[in-house]
């Protein structure tokens, strides 16, 4: 049972940082406090490629500014011009520069506190070294608990096995205990 549980939370813990992806979503760990309290620190966002002319006002995009992806609000969508103005729900004023359509990643459609760090845990060396340890500890438990499952069954047939013979030796020398004393 062990192995199982170790096994099923390895796989629980990768399912929602690996199944979106297959799905067509970029995932990615929140570092900053621009767009507290609506997606906090530490949370994983799911951002779904997006036609710029369909974002509108409202709508949370993530883009690439410089080396980094930022996620922001957009304050307006300026179809004609090719950009977005675009605010961080917690800063006081909108960003100095607009956003080109070209640096745009997509929408964010959701996004789940705290697993960012998972995400960080994942991303690492250690982390990965780890998760995987730590499955194959509960395969390696698996195989023994079935190895050890194997084994009581195999000396329980032994021991049903050896009770039937000694069932059978007893009848045996009870009968020819029988027959002896009938030919007296």
């Amino acid at each position: 049972i062990i192995g199982t549980l170790m096994l099923l939370i390895v796989i629980a813990a990768a399912l929602p940082l690996t199944v979106p992806q297959h799905m067509g979503y970029e995932i990615y760990n929140v570092v900053s406090g621009s767009m507290e309290p609506t997606v906090p620190i530490g949370s994983v966002i799911y951002v779904k490629p997006t036609d710029p002319t369909e974002i509108e006002k409202g709508d949370i995009i993530a883009f690439e500014n410089g080396d980094s992806v930022v996620m922001h609000r957009v304050v307006t969508n300026k179809v004609v011009e090719g950009t977005f103005v675009t605010k961080g729900d917690a800063n006081e004023a909108e960003d100095l520069g607009e956003v080109p359509y070209s640096s745009l990643i997509g929408k964010v459609v959701r996004h789940i506190p705290m697993l960012g760090q998972l995400l960080i845990l994942f991303g690492s060396t250690f982390g990965r070294v780890c998760m995987i340890s730590f499955a194959a500890c509960g395969a390696i438990l698996n195989i023994l608990s079935g190895r050890m499952g194997e084994a009581i069954r195999y000396d329980m047939e032994q021991e049903e096995l050896h009770e039937k013979k000694l069932a059978e030796a007893r009848a045996r020398a009870a009968e020819e205990a029988g027959s002896g004393e009938a030919d007296d």
